[in-house]
């Protein structure tokens, strides 16, 4: 939680900072990759804020109204980064890109005179973007640090297996994202480039018109993986299966009848199961055995924080 948390404050300041300098840059030369660029970061920006409230709304404790915790908040609130924000902005940066390239809508930068001198916008343009990269690869450094401890811990074997598996929305969205802001700034700036050196507008237009594609396109993958986790999915296969043989190996288990694993929050994982024990044990030898399951399945992942087991009894062979 603690690494989630460092994550989106790190991205929050790095965005925050970099979409005032985008709109300025977009004021200053009216390229419509500034101004989808400032689209993106903005959205950035809300989205770190909506991260950050789901962080601290689901940390609360347990109530009666909601007994497993407000862990899926995080779940939520991601999953509305990505159809507010997230589709909002990209919609935006798309429409407004497709509408320069149809008419041509923008305004070449002349010099422009501050504090007495006088200086050509488009290097403000070329300043921001790659200020823009500078910050963004430090947000998305912290991100990969964070998704790449969870692939050891884990034992995933590549980016896709983690982003198919893993219940931290808050890492997953952050990481994307920066990666998403990259690449946007990186097009953005080459567009811009081509454009002044060509005298085109067509590639900066064109700029923009994918940096929106780019973000509604992240908007509908990061809306898929939150609604796995929203709808209760189960723990990855292997995990889930490592957790029976754990219950199947007890002693006195005879067999189980039911097993079934679901995220209730970020790395939260609740197991619950009906299990046959030899007929021969008595009330007080069930809730032994049933305790040190309880116990086992949590050492053996930390994830786990609710164990129900309903014992049934079998006869003995």
């Amino acid at each position: 939680m603690a690494s989630s948390k460092s994550v989106v404050i790190a991205a929050l300041i790095a965005n925050g900072a970099i979409a005032v300098l985008k709109f300025v840059g977009y004021l200053l030369t009216g390229s419509p990759s500034m101004l989808s660029e400032t689209y993106h970061s903005i959205s950035d920006t809300g989205n770190q804020v909506f991260l950050l409230v789901g962080i601290r709304y689901g940390g609360r404790e347990a109530t009666r109204t909601h007994p497993f915790g407000y862990g899926k908040a995080q779940f939520f609130y991601s999953f509305l980064v990505s159809v507010l924000l997230f589709g909002i902005a990209g919609w935006e940066s798309a429409t407004h890109g497709y509408n320069a390239l149809q008419h041509g809508v923008h305004r070449a930068s002349e010099p422009t005179s501050l504090l007495g001198v006088t200086f050509d916008p488009i290097y403000v343009n070329y300043a921001v973007l790659v200020g823009a990269i500078l910050f963004e690869s430090y947000a998305f450094k912290k991100a990969y640090e964070a998704i790449t401890k969870q692939m050891e811990q884990h034992g995933w074997n590549s980016f896709r297996e983690a982003f198919r598996k893993t219940s931290d929305v808050t890492t997953l969205t952050a990481l994307t994202e920066d990666f998403i802001a990259l690449a946007g700034a990186g097009i953005a700036l080459f567009g811009i480039y081509l454009s002044r050196v060509t005298g085109n507008h067509i590639y900066d237009a064109a700029g923009a018109l994918i940096i929106g594609l780019m973000l509604m396109g992240f908007a509908l993958a990061l809306a898929w993986e939150n609604k796995r986790l929203l709808l209760g999915e189960s723990v990855p296969k292997e995990e889930e299966r490592e957790l029976r043989e754990i219950v199947e190996n007890g002693r006195d288990v005879k067999d189980i009848v039911d097993f079934r694993t679901v995220y209730f929050g970020t790395e939260q994982i609740l197991v619950a199961a009906d299990i046959a024990f030899d007929a021969s044990l008595d009330t007080e030898e069930i809730d032994t055995r049933i305790t040190q399951l309880e116990d086992e399945l949590i050492a053996h992942n930390p994830g786990v924080k609710k164990v129900y087991i309903e014992p049934e009894t079998i006869a003995s062979a």
